[in-house]
Parts: structure tokens; sequence; C-alpha cells
């Protein structure tokens, strides 16, 4: 029997618990990618159904109507409008909050104009109960003209009953439940006399949107049928109000809400979450949690993936045959990879409490809490989405500005956001804190290492805003911005989806930070371990002579060689070519080197040191950590890593723009390279000074 392979859409608002039912059918098979040509966001994943059907499901992103307002809002009526698309649905699934039915059906009635079978889902039924929610769910089916699946993603109830749906698609009637000439009649009669063999509904979005229909020449359409911006405006307000009119007149029959048995805390810890003190206090105290976690959480099974990488690398150099292939794996890419490896347990941590806040909806209380803060400085509460969601990466969080209409707002917004401190900087911060910051407590509960890595973050948030402020007052774009923010109500996080949310982003991590340092580990060993000239060449004769009155053990004499050969390798001739201008930051050569290739991804900072140590070092067993608290100066002796040489490592990492990827999507959000190369010329220009000050007063 061959299998039935169909194009399933999940549209929804916002907060509807969409993505919890998509990943409630797809579990951890899903893909994660780009809309050809654009930077939004797509997630696709995969599903069998029940007849031998298989699911391609697509979680589209949150839109509250298909009246356009930013990119992601477009994504959604461009693939709606477009049959001969790919991703074209066969059977769109329109996710609903139950609490919120009114709102969310907005949608849904635009939706089944469109003529696509459509089923309505109805989520977080498990709290009708204690919310007084009751529902007449084939009086719904009727007027809706629809099949509705009543589930709770959180408890993964009616999940098998929304399959069995999915499957019978085509018995879905494809009739809208409103018909969106009753706007204009006369009107929307010419146009359809126009173009007869056109659904009036696309023919409508086409004129009001900024979106692209294929088989339509979109410019024919306006030339014919063009309304004044103000009249087209009037025309979507009444089209509003009239479905609202219709979604009242069914709701009022087929949902019926008891306050009397209803039991609603959300509003009691709304007064306690958003207060304009205590709200404060909460989420700083939930700071201090979460970075005090990082550190005391992840340091058994970080000191264990470090010890486990020194003994692979030792192993290898140890039982396979000596040559090239044994060095290149014991010394170039076992370190490398080991240098990223070893920060999972960190990473993981931090998207965990991340997902749980989002989850639980506290995220969208700091919104609004931060919303004060951030209009002093020209931002608005949306800004802080993108700054918040930068601690994961600098390039969905600059993304996530798409969201914000306002393009001043939204070009700031852009620009500041590399300061937040993202995951690919907590390697960097984790290491050089372990090493210059003691581990002891402060007040006897609070870890100094997690105080010292909280201050790096909160650091960051403070250079953003300032540099917004400057950047607010130096624009000179007028520009307008209303601030709209949507409290969605608590929730226990679902262990589900925070799993399948800190697995998603540590693998994208770790597999996308793996490629650079395997590609930049085999280059710098290479570089590393060949040079010219006779000063690397003959480096043991070098030693020999340098050493001719003083007796050598063999260990010794195998370090001195092998530090011979490094410094006048390759990659020693240019370390030694840049280090008068990083010499006055405290950092040697070596550091240089790791400054230079972390402009690939910062997290190469580590892996860089790593293999470089490695070459230089006949010790394998020694633990990443361990060579570079070892490392010291040659020429006074003194610890390579001490406190101003940390502390200036810190300071230029939290300002610098180390990470090329960020500059290419700053330069395809704002069509223009003059914007990533400020942020790069001011980023990298307050990092220097910052640490050469920073240096030379701890020194």
């Amino acid at each position: 029997m061959s299998v039935q392979n169909i194009n399933v859409s999940l549209i929804g608002n916002p907060n509807t618990g969409k993505t919890s039912v998509f990943n409630q059918l797809t579990g951890l098979n899903q893909q994660v990618g780009n809309y050809p040509g654009i930077t939004v966001e797509k997630k696709i994943g995969f599903c069998k159904l029940p007849n031998n059907v298989k699911a391609n499901i697509l979680d589209l992103p949150g839109t509250y109507s298909l009246n356009a307002s930013s990119m992601d809002e477009s994504v959604v009526i461009e693939l709606l409008l477009n049959k001969n698309d790919k991703l074209y649905p066969d059977v769109a699934v329109v996710v609903t909050d139950v609490e919120n039915l009114k709102r969310n059906l907005l949608i849904y009635t635009q939706i089944k104009d469109l003529e696509i079978p459509t089923i309505l889902v109805i989520n977080m039924s498990d709290r009708m109960e204690r919310k007084g929610i009751t529902l007449d769910i084939p009086y719904l089916e009727d007027k809706l003209k629809t099949k509705i699946a009543l589930v709770s993603s959180r408890k993964g109830l009616g999940i098998d009953e929304l399959k069995e749906l999915i499957v019978s698609y085509k018995n879905i009637a494809h009739e809208p439940c409103l018909n969106a000439s009753v706007i204009d009649p006369e009107y929307f009669e010419h146009l359809q006399k126009a173009f007869p063999n056109q659904l009036m509904y696309k023919l409508w979005l086409v004129i009001t949107q900024d979106v692209n229909f294929s088989n339509l020449d979109r410019n024919e359409v306006r030339s014919s049928f063009t309304k004044s911006h103000s009249e087209l405006k009037r025309l979507q307000q009444k089209e509003t109000i009239k479905r609202y009119q219709f979604i009242n007149d069914v709701l009022k029959e087929g949902l019926k809400i008891d306050t009397s048995i209803a039991k609603d805390i959300r509003a009691k810890l709304d007064r306690v979450l958003t207060h304009k003190i205590f709200g404060y206090v909460i989420f700083f105290a939930i700071l201090f949690l979460i970075f005090q976690s990082i550190f005391s959480w992840s340091t058994i099974p970080m000191d264990f993936i470090d010890s486990t990488f020194a003994s692979l690398s030792s192993w290898v150099a140890e039982e396979l045959p000596s040559g090239i292939l044994t060095d290149l794996l014991s010394q170039g890419i076992i370190p490398g990879i080991g240098g990223v490896i070893i920060f999972i347990p960190q990473i993981a941590f931090l998207f965990l409490f991340i997902s749980i806040l989002e989850e639980s909806g506290y995220m969208s209380r700091v919104v609004f809490l931060m919303d004060k803060i951030m209009r002093r400085f020209g931002l608005s509460g949306k800004s802080v989405v993108p700054l918040i969601s930068g601690t994961a990466c600098a390039i969905p969080a600059i993304m996530a500005t798409r969201n914000i209409e306002n393009w001043k707002e939204r070009l700031i917004t852009i620009l500041v956001t590399p300061f937040t401190t993202c995951s690919a900087r907590l390697p960097v911060y984790a290491i050089i804190i372990s090493l210059v910051i003691p581990s002891k407590r402060v007040f006897g509960v609070l870890n100094l290492q997690g105080l010292t890595l909280m201050a790096l973050y909160v650091l960051g948030f403070v250079a953003a805003i300032l540099s917004a402020y400057i950047l607010n007052k130096v624009l000179k774009i007028n520009s307008k911005t209303y601030f709209v923010v949507e409290m969605p109500s608590y929730k226990m996080p679902l262990l589900k989806n925070v799993g399948i949310n800190v697995v998603e982003k540590t693998k994208a991590f770790i597999v996308g930070a793996g490629k650079i340092i395997l590609a930049i580990s085999i280059i710098l060993w290479f570089l590393a371990s060949y040079g010219p000239g006779k000063e690397f060449n003959d480096a043991e004769n070098i030693v020999k002579e340098r050493f001719a009155t003083t007796a050598l053990d063999e260990t010794r004499y195998e370090n001195e060689v092998a530090s011979q050969k490094l410094e006048n390798s390759y990659i020693g001739l240019m370390g030694r070519a840049i280090e008068p201008a990083i010499q006055p930051l405290g950092y040697d050569w070596k550091i240089g080197i790791a400054l230079i290739s972390s402009f690939a991804a910062r997290e190469v900072f580590v892996g860089t040191l790593a293999t470089i140590y490695s070459v230089g070092d006949t010790d394998n067993e020694s633990t990443i950590k361990s060579k570079m608290q070892a490392e010291v100066r040659p020429d006074t002796g003194k610890k390579v890593f001490d406190f101003a040489t940390g502390i200036s490592l810190l300071l230029f990492y939290a300002f610098a723009m180390q990470c090329a990827s960020t500059l290419a999507i700053t330069k395809k959000e704002t069509n223009s390279w003059k914007w990533p190369a400020m942020q790069l010329v001011f980023m990298s220009g307050l990092a220097y000074f910052a640490a050469l000050i920073a240096y030379q007063l701890l020194k």
C-alpha cells in the first residue's frame, strides 16, 4: 500500500499553544530553516497518521489576522495565496485558546474565505472546568462549517482525534462561514466579474496587502480596482467589525462562562509580577538564580567532559601510529572540538531557563515591565524580545525585530542587540571566570563566579540600552510607535516543549559551532605544525645550542623543541606580527591568534587556544583549563591568564563584534553595508579601549 503525503499548516495567534500542538504531533522529528530569500524562521515536522498517511506539518509564524503588519504575517498570507508553493496546505489547522476564542477566531474566518479545508483546534481544554467554560461543539461545528478538535497540548489529550480529522480533511466543507462581499457588495461584484476564475477574498488580499500572488498580475488588479489608502483602511476596519459581529453571534450560543465557578489567580499574580518595585526585584532574583545555577550545576559534567577529551587525546597519541594524521587528531581536532563540547551543560541550562520563562507566560510580563525603562532610551517593550532572545544568539534575535513596525526603533534594536551576551560568549566567559575568579561564596550562599557571570550579562544589556539612547539622539528619523503586548495566561511549563526546545537549540549550537571549530582546528593545526626557515626546521639543534651548558631531561627538552617550533611556525609568525597591537591589553601572540580566529564565531576562542597549547605541549593528558592555567610569559615567568588579563578579556568579549554571521544578518535586514560597518567599528573600538583601560589599571 502506497504512502500518501499531505501538507498541513498550523496557523494561529501567538500564545495559543500552536507550537505545543506542533511538538505533540512531531516530537523531535523537526527541521528548522528559513523561507527562501528571507530570514523568517521556518519549522517543518513530520508525522505518521492513520491509514498510511504521512503529514508534512509546517508551523507558521504566529499572526492575529491576514492583514499583515510584519514580515512574519506576510509569510503566512503568501503561502495561503499561492497554490504552486510546494508547502501549500492540503489542510489548514487553526489553533485557538479556549480562553480567547473571540480574538482567535478572526483569522479562522479569514482562512475559511480562502476555501482551504480548515480544522479548528480549541486548545487548553484542561482549563475549561477551572475557568467555568462550557462549549457546544456540534453547534460551533455547524455555524463555523468545520470539524473541531478539543485538545490539551499540555496533557496530550485530543491529539489522536486531531490526527483522525487531518486524515479525513477531504470531508470538511470548503465554503466560507462569512462571505466577505458584505463589506461592500457592489465593489466585490465588479471585482468578481473582472476576475471570474479567482477567489474573491484572494483578490481582496492582493489589493490590500503587499504580497505576491502567483498566476495573477498584482498591478493589473490594483490599477483596475484601486482605492485611496484611507478608503482601503476603512473597508478593512469594516471587514473586521463584520467578522467580530459574526463571531459574537456564534459564541453567544456556543460558549458559556460561569464566573461563579471560575478560579483565576492571574490578576493577583500580575499585580505582583508587574509591580513597579516588586516586579523588578523578582525579575533580578530570577536572573540571580539562573546565573548561580549555570555555574553551580554544570561543574561536575563540565569537568567530566574536559577530562574525557584530554584522555581521548592522550589515548589517540599513544595507540595510533606516529604521523601527521595522529598529530592532527590528538593535537588539532579532538582538543578543538572538546573546547566547545565542554560547554554543553552550561548552554543547555541557559536554554532550559529561557524556555521555562517563555512557556510559563512570564516573559510577556518582563516585556511589559521593561517598556517604561526602554522608552527612556528610544525603544519600547517590543525591543526587549530581541534583546532577551539575544542571550541565545544574536542572529535569530535580529530576525525577531521584524515584528517591530517602527523602522527607527527596529534599526536601533538591530544595531544594539549584539551587545546582549549570547550563548557563544558563554564558553569564553566560563573558562576565563574559572581561571581568574575564585570559586567562593559571598554571604555564604552566592557563588562569586556566578555573580561575575551575571554582571557580564547586565553589562551587555546596559551597553545595549546606552547605545540605543545615543542612536536615538543621533539618527534623525521621524517615526511614531504604539506599544501593545499580549499577556498570555500563566501555565505550568510543559516538560515536553521545554525538553524539545533545549535539545533543538543546544544541538543547533553544537552542530553550527562544531562545523566551524572542526574547519578552524584543522587549519590552525597545520599553521602551528609547519613553518618556514631554519628557526622552525632546525629547532632541535637550536635548542641544543641554547642549552649547551645546561643538562635537560627528556621531557624538558621535548617541550623546549615544541615551543621553539610553535613560535616560529606560520601561526607563530602571524601572532608575533599582531602582538604589538594587543600587548597593551595584556595579551600574548597566542591569545591574539585566538581573537582573530574567533571572529568566525566567538566560541572558537577556547578551541583555538586548546589546539595551540596542544601543539606546543607534549602532555596530552592535561585538560584545556589546566593548560591555560599553567601558561606563563617567557620573559617574566608570570601567568598569562592573571586577574588583569582575565578581566581585560572578559570586557573585550562583552563589547566586541566577534561574529561574521551577525554582520551578515545585519546587512540582510537593513539592506546596506553601512550599518554593519558601523557596528563593527564602534563595538570593536569600544572593546579595545575598555580592555586597554581595565588591564592598565589592574596590572
